[in-house]
């Protein structure tokens, strides 16, 4: 640059600095360039009053400064660079008259030499170089600075990125994240301006780079709602306090404080995701580096001889394990298979995201880019799949958050959601909370996932649980609000009527136990009656009593405590009391609808032939819209249609015998058939002996069914024995790779109290659903020496909610102590 003929002293530098910072217009960046560009002026008129020679001295620029935009509190980070013995009192000529003028400087003097061995010891110095900007002085001398800072740090990046992760996380542990707190650090906090140093210093070693969709916007509301700051305090603070966010509004034209931390709240999370997705990069690329990448050899999941194989992947190449029909794994994150149509199907990206969650990975950013440029929107009401995915996405608990958040960086929540609009990056004015509405709402169906066991219908809960919240982006009483907005939604997702009622309820009654056990009389009868009028039944008043928990704790640690759980756990047991439900809530009611023609005439051929008699075909979209579904796979949707049949119906019918529940299902598992429903019931058809008829629900994990007639002849083999079904199951298990996996609550195996049936026993299974998880059920029982009478299977989300009718041999209910023996042998069967 050119250095001025006369200096300007602290009192002019002063005068101009202020006239700046005052002129009309001059905000944001132009301004922070305007004064980055008066400070060089100034510092390069010091460096030449000082007597420095022509040559062998520069004035340097480094961090913020370096980058060539100041705040107008920022520090000056200046570097006198120099190649051999300078004068004493040259420095101090150029820092004494910055001191006089007030401004906050951090300097140093050093060769080439010694600055580069001051960054191999300090990355924090090491980061500050990586912005060297010349003011002053020997140009050559500066460029020599900066060619061996970038020379070492690329050189350095394979230790060095590590370290500078680590610096990350021990920030964000000590300063929070920036889209949720009330008074963030728009420097320090996770997503603040610290975190864009980081991304640029990423991108300087040419191994990975971060998303730029977005990213530039954010850094510049950052840095102008930090200028705004400086302004209002007069201060070099970072933290947007509350008694200063009005002003700061006001400063920066925003309509009010909330307004403003929405604006804030939202680059945070754009910085946020930038990051995650740029470590994520750095970590393949290391861990390539050092052979540590995933590779395979030819197969990613061996050929079973009893299914379908998935293929061949050639020696050497990136292993992509199939996870759900159009989506697989690789190095670590979610991704679409080759042969995924993004366009033709619009249920892509929720079966993504809940694959990627119920694995413990993430989606792809390249992925989540793609489905949200080439997905249409989910047709109105949504296809069965597409709620059940929904729903497995939010069982999958804490790994759920960063598909969620894949999601909402690429708008693709909204695009679900239209209302959730109005509760994004909401701020939450009360002490009590630590999240934004809408991250409230996500943390809650978290908390919600590990109370899945409790309540007879897990997909109501999680989905109550996203949605309690909803109406706060609204005026007047949230709950009652959020009543209508959920009556729309549940509409929009496509449940039954009955479904919708139950989650109005639930919304509109979300703070009922907590406000009336802690402020109404235990004791006084109008308090029971209260609930129960609010809820009707007793499986509405667990998913309440569940519900209003995951709410509490997803608020924060000071909110449920051990007093007030014991007042609602108090209140809950006088309202089931009176409410006089019975049972756990979950056992299905045994059924004796008649059986359809196709269902006779299998049970004819059956009784007659002596063994299995089957019929499989496609179900048309929306023809079941019983609850009982299973939703951990899909099939590809249709390029016409925008959606293909929910599933395949399967009925079976075969001459009683035992063990025949655990074999079929077995058999299904090892053809890669997921079962989203069953049930299982008594047939005499010509008065020859029974026969069990058992309808399925099932889809394939991915690519299509089997033909009906290799169906058919693998029952009949394992019927006859010639095909050990347990033992092909293990064999597989042990040959396929290692899944990552996610926390899920432990099964719960209950016996239904006696009302439930007055002719069998009935025993309820709650667990997270598993391939081959009804083939060990069903086996535990028959291990048992018990008779399935009926069954009910059903999984919600990803969480199978099963109901078995047993008697003995007899046909008579087992006694209370035989019971309790099956329902430990099907615990130990489910470990």
């Amino acid at each position: 640059m050119t250095t001025p003929t006369s200096p300007v002293g602290p009192g002019d530098h002063a005068a101009a600095r202020a006239a700046l910072l005052a002129a009309p217009g001059l905000t944001g960046r132009p301004r922070r360039a305007a004064l980055a560009r008066l400070t060089d002026d100034w510092l390069a008129g010091l460096l030449a009053a000082a007597g420095a020679p022509p040559s062998g001295v520069a004035l340097v620029a480094v961090g913020g400064y370096g980058r060539g935009e100041l705040s107008p509190r920022s520090d000056l980070d200046v570097l006198l660079l120099h190649d051999g013995p300078i004068a004493r009192e040259l420095p101090e000529r150029i820092w004494y008259p910055v001191w006089d003028a007030g401004a906050r400087l951090d300097h140093s003097v050093r060769t080439v030499a010694e600055a580069r061995s001051v960054a191999a010891a300090d990355l924090k110095a090491q980061l500050g170089l990586l912005n060297a900007r010349h003011l002053a002085g020997d140009g050559a001398l500066t460029a020599a600075l900066r060619s061996a800072v970038l020379t070492d740090w690329r050189a350095s990046a394979p230790a060095r990125l590590p370290e500078l992760q680590e610096l990350g996380r021990e920030r964000a542990e000590r300063h929070g994240e920036l889209s949720f707190l009330l008074e963030p650090d728009l420097k320090e906090s996770r997503g603040g301006l610290r975190d864009l140093v980081a991304l640029d210093a990423v991108a300087a070693t040419w191994l990975a780079d971060a998303p730029r969709d977005g990213l530039a916007a954010a850094a510049l509301r950052l840095a102008d709602v930090r200028d705004a700051l400086h302004l209002t305090t007069g201060r070099a603070t970072e933290r947007l306090s509350l008694q200063d966010q009005d002003q700061v509004a006001e400063r920066l034209g925003v309509l009010d404080a909330d307004t403003l931390l929405r604006q804030v709240y939202e680059a945070a999370r754009t910085i946020a995701y930038a990051s995650d997705v740029t470590w994520r990069a750095v970590d393949r690329v290391l861990a390539a580096r050092s052979g540590r990448g995933r590779r395979v050899g030819r197969l990613a999941f061996p050929f079973t001889g009893a299914g379908r194989g998935t293929g061949a992947v050639a020696r050497g190449a990136v292993q992509r394990r199939p996870l759900a029909e159009g989506v697989v794994e690789q190095d670590g994150e979610a991704v679409l298979a080759q042969a995924a149509r993004p366009a033709a199907d619009p249920v892509l990206p929720l079966r993504a995201a809940a694959a990627a969650a119920q694995n413990g990975l993430t989606v792809s950013h390249a992925t989540v880019r793609r489905l949200a440029a080439e997905c249409r929107p989910l047709p109105v009401p949504w296809p069965d799949e597409a709620r059940e995915r929904l729903v497995a996405l939010l069982g999958a608990g804490a790994a759920a958050v960063p598909v969620w958040e894949a999601l909402e960086a690429q708008g693709l929540v909204t695009r679900l959601l239209p209302d959730w609009e109005r509760v994004r990056c909401r701020p939450q004015r009360n002490a009590v909370h630590r999240w934004t509405v809408d991250r409230h709402l996500v943390e809650t169906a978290v908390r919600a996932a590990a109370m899945t066991r409790r309540v007879a219908r897990p997909d109501l809960l999680l989905v109550a649980a996203l949605l309690h919240d909803i109406g706060k982006g609204w005026p007047g009483d949230h709950s009652a609000a959020g009543e209508v907005i959920v009556r729309d939604l549940a509409a929009r997702m496509g449940f039954p009527p009955e479904d919708t009622e139950t989650l109005a309820v639930l919304v509109r009654h979300h703070l009922t136990l907590v406000d009336t056990a802690t402020r109404r009389d235990p004791d006084d009868p109008a308090t029971v009656e209260a609930v129960t009028k609010a809820v009707g039944t007793l499986p509405e008043l667990e998913l309440l009593h569940a519900l209003t928990e995951a709410d509490a704790l997803a608020t924060g640690p000071a909110v449920w405590s051990r007093w007030r759980a014991s007042l609602v756990d108090g209140l809950v047991a006088r309202a089931a009391a009176r409410l006089d439900g019975g049972g756990t809530g979950g056992g299905g009611a045994e059924v004796t609808a008649a059986p359809t023609v196709e269902q006779e005439r299998l049970a004819v051929e059956a009784a007659r032939t002596g063994g299995p008699a089957l019929s499989l075909r496609a179900q048309a979209p929306g023809a079941d819209k019983r609850v009982d579904k299973r939703a951990d796979q899909g099939v590809d949707q249709s390029a016409d249609q925008g959606t293909e049949p929910m599933g395949v119906e399967l009925n079976l019918a075969v001459p009683d015998r035992p063990g025949l529940l655990g074999t079929v299902a077995g058999v299904l598992a090892l053809h890669r058939l997921t079962v989203r429903s069953a049930g299982l019931r008594e047939l005499d058809p010509i008065g020859a002996g029974p026969v069990l008829l058992l309808s399925w629900r099932v889809a394939a994990e991915y690519g299509e069914p089997p033909e009906a007639a290799r169906l058919r002849a693998d029952l009949r083999r394992a019927l006859d024995g010639s095909l050990d079904v347990a033992r092909r199951l293990t064999e597989r298990d042990a040959a396929a790779p290692r899944r990552r996996g996610i926390p899920t609550p432990p099964p719960l195996v209950a016996v239904a109290p006696a009302v439930a049936s007055a002719t069998a026993t009935v025993l309820e299974v709650r667990a997270h659903d598993a391939p081959g998880l009804l083939h060990r059920i069903g086996r535990a029982l028959d291990g048992a020496g018990v008779r399935v009478r009926t069954a009910y299977v059903s999984t919600l989300g990803a969480e199978a909610v099963d109901s078995f009718y047993l008697t003995d041999p007899e046909g008579r209910p087992l006694t209370a102590e035989r019971s309790g023996e099956v329902a430990a042998a099907v615990r130990a069967a489910l470990g």
